[in-house]
């Protein structure tokens, strides 16, 4: 039985990288300064410290400069908010990046909304949102840019095709659903209240799951030869010979790689491009800042 061909999101990623961190050398030799990154936290969410940690190693090996500014839990809306203002004049810093979840108290849409818009390289300001949806040039959301990545990769050519989205938040379903129109597929948003979803992702040349359900999708939900992202991180209990539990997706990744033309594995596919689409986009807001042209290709 034929295989599904496995999306190696980390190797095309580590490709980005490599373009990225060329080009972020290029920007010094000419501005005597790095591209910068402002990396947030607030507190001691574990996950939250992996994921700034990754950061910071990620901007070291790309040639970007990383800002961290780690705040304790009990800081006020109005200290993190001071600090923002003070990032968004800083002309050392690029981009911007809040970590999430915020502690309890913390109104994280008046935190978003405080980041300047031109230094929003995570893409959540509802600027950034309001550009992408008419069409104008801005930042996109990490995880819905690098899958867009890896699709045109696959793909070339995604007009015409007939793409579902399964899940509607605002940090990767709607994004993701507005790339893929503006790619000229055609496009649904499927969600909890969709009636015979199966049905409905049945049509899809491509379908990207990102609803946080372990292995929800299978195999029979899939066209023939379709092309599936699989967006969702999921850590099942813990079993024999795996005390931590499998990390997981949202698609049944063994099933469905029977029936998919095309695959993305967990880990190693979505993930990796998280990240490298970060460090993409902080390069794009240093050229922008300094008035220079960029090159295609990132």
């Amino acid at each position: 039985m034929q295989q599904a061909k496995r999306i190696d999101g980390k190797a095309f990623a580590q490709d980005l990288r490599d373009r990225i961190g060329a080009l972020a050398l290029a920007f010094a030799q000419v501005t005597g300064r790095r591209p910068g990154l402002a990396v947030v936290l607030v507190g001691e969410d574990p996950a939250s410290q992996v994921y700034v940690g990754a950061k910071a190693r990620a901007c070291e090996e790309a040639g970007i400069a990383s800002f961290e500014h780690r705040l304790p839990a009990e800081t006020s809306e109005a200290e993190l908010l001071a600090l923002v203002e003070r990032l968004n004049r800083d002309p050392e810093v690029d981009g911007i990046l809040v970590q999430m979840p915020l502690p309890g108290g913390l109104d994280e849409q008046a935190v978003i909304g405080a980041i300047s818009p031109d230094k929003d390289v995570d893409g959540f300001h509802v600027i950034n949102a309001g550009r992408l949806s008419v069409g104008q040039q801005g930042f996109v959301p990490c995880t819905p840019l690098g899958c867009l990545m890896l699709l045109k990769d696959h793909h070339g050519d995604l007009s015409g095709l007939e793409a579902v989205v399964i899940g509607r938040s605002n940090i990767v379903g709607k994004p993701m659903a507005q790339l893929l129109v503006d790619a000229n597929a055609t496009v649904t948003v499927a969600h909890s209240r969709t009636q015979n979803l199966p049905d409905v992702v049945r049509r899809a040349d491509i379908v990207v799951a990102a609803v946080g359900r372990p292995e929800m999708v299978r195999a029979d939900w899939i066209k023939p030869g379709a092309s599936v992202i699989d967006v969702g991180i999921n850590r099942l209990p813990p079993e024999e010979g795996k005390p931590k539990g499998r990390l997981v997706g949202d698609v049944a990744f063994g099933e469905v790689s029977a029936v998919a033309g095309a695959i993305t594995p967990v880990p190693g596919g979505v993930g990796p491009m998280t990240i490298a689409v970060l460090l993409r986009n902080t390069l794009v807001a240093a050229y922008g800042h300094a008035g220079l042209p960029l090159s295609e290709g990132v």
